[in-house]
């Protein structure tokens, strides 16, 4: 099972943006699509976007769809959430996983530990 890292997490104020990157750590994605999802404290995780592993294919939750986008680069074996217009109410760790090709909304891996995404007011 691919492992996969997290990381450009932080703190910016609404308005501004910011850009994840979800690494595969050691292997490839192999031909799997990759998918981005966030967590508030107390609330259940939440599909963002997931991406194929061609990149031909991009899915976003309705709510979200105009203010982030996601891209891949297999050479560089990552995927990236391209955050902008950032809101408050999109604090929240985001993680990502390898998700299904038929449900591409349904993450298929363990969870690693995410990245802190803070949105002051």
């Amino acid at each position: 099972q691919v492992q996969l890292v997290e990381s450009g997490g932080g703190l910016v104020q609404a308005g501004g943006s910011l850009r994840l990157s979800c690494a595969a750590a050691g292997r490839t994605f192999s031909s799997s699509g990759v998918g981005w999802f966030r967590q508030v404290p107390g609330k259940e995780r939440e599909f963002v976007a997931s991406i194929s592993w061609s990149g031909a294919w991009k899915y976003y939750v309705d709510s979200l769809k105009d203010r982030f986008t996601i891209s891949k680069n297999n050479a560089e074996n990552t995927v990236y959430l391209q955050m902008n217009s950032l809101k408050p109410e999109d604090t929240a760790v985001y993680y990502c996983n390898v998700v299904s090709s038929i449900k591409p909304g349904t993450a298929l891996g363990s969870w690693g530990q995410g990245t802190q995404v803070t949105v002051s007011s």
